[in-house]
């Protein structure tokens, strides 16, 4: 039987959004690029395989769709996770609904969990996630760069070391932190690099060399797709933290605004849960426009 796991969303353990995609397509040999990406719900079914086989076994492992795109086909897998939850004894309810509209905070709330979960109940085992899916592709990009499915994890020591992703460190005490993350200033497409100028080899006749000339241009132009690349990747990076912030500042305004209503009133923890939300670090100052908000 399983080892259920609860309440894991308010403790300092939590991965990244990050880590949590390392140690699902690291564990799996997946593609995914994204949490909202786990929303197919094929991904716990492998890993449940991996935990209780007799819970899905390799008949059931064959209904997963691994590399489907309709939502359909996401409930199918989900139904197939959840009767494996009930053989295992699992009591966690799937939210179906909302995982499968692929949102970034159902899904990522629900895959903090399952990594507890499977922390807490995985043995270390070896296990070869590409052979048991049939070489199957796993995640949004079929055909993906991944590992050979001669490949099997390597069986690691009870607590998480499947994921071979190091936990987070503590963070360094910042000089100032203010009550409410700033959104990232957006990056600035830097200017095209201006052409040095084309040196013409003059010949005989008095035209200009052409090949040179190509050949400068042509140089100019690989290293302004470089930089629009590395801008795309930065503009990425930029959308998913603005997504993780609001999501972290949505949940501390809910808390505040339950805080603060009259059900909550003359209650021990109010003044407690208050001090931490309002407390600020030495040396900074609220700035004006954030401390009317409060």
């Amino acid at each position: 039987m399983a080892v259920n796991v609860y309440n894991t969303n308010v403790t300092t353990e939590n991965l990244s959004r990050h880590e949590i995609l390392a140690w699902v397509n690291d564990s799996l040999h997946a593609n995914f690029t994204k949490i909202e990406d786990l929303s197919s719900g094929a991904a716990y079914c492998q890993f449940m395989e991996i935990l209780f086989p007799v819970s899905i076994g390799r008949v059931k492992l064959k209904k997963v769709k691994f590399t489907t795109r309709l939502e359909h086909e996401y409930i199918g897998n989900f139904k197939v996770l959840q009767e494996a939850f009930d053989r295992a004894g699992v009591e966690k309810v799937i939210p179906v609904e909302r995982l499968i509209k692929g949102r970034f905070q159902d899904n990522f709330e629900f895959v903090q969990w399952f990594k507890k979960f499977f922390d807490a109940n995985f043995d270390g085992h070896e296990y070869d996630p590409v052979g048991q899916r049939e070489g199957q592709d796993l995640g949004p990009n079929p055909g993906g760069k991944g590992p050979s499915a001669k490949q099997a994890i390597a069986a690691p020591p009870k607590q998480s070391q499947i994921s071979r992703v190091a936990k987070p460190a503590a963070p360094k005490p910042a000089a100032a932190a203010p009550t409410t993350m700033q959104a990232p200033r957006p990056v600035a497409a830097p200017a095209a690099a201006a052409a040095p100028p084309a040196h013409k080899a003059v010949t005989n006749n008095g035209r200009a060399n052409s090949n040179n000339v190509k050949a400068g241009a042509g140089g100019d132009s690989q290293e302004i797709q470089k930089l629009t690349s590395q801008i795309n990747e930065l503009r990425t990076t930029i959308d998913g933290l603005e997504k993780e912030r609001d999501f972290y500042f949505n949940k501390l305004r809910e808390i505040e605004m339950v805080c603060q209503g009259d059900e909550f009133e003359g209650n021990p923890l109010q003044p407690k849960v208050l001090e931490i939300l309002y407390a600020t670090e030495d040396g900074f100052d609220v700035p004006e426009s954030d401390a009317s908000d409060f």
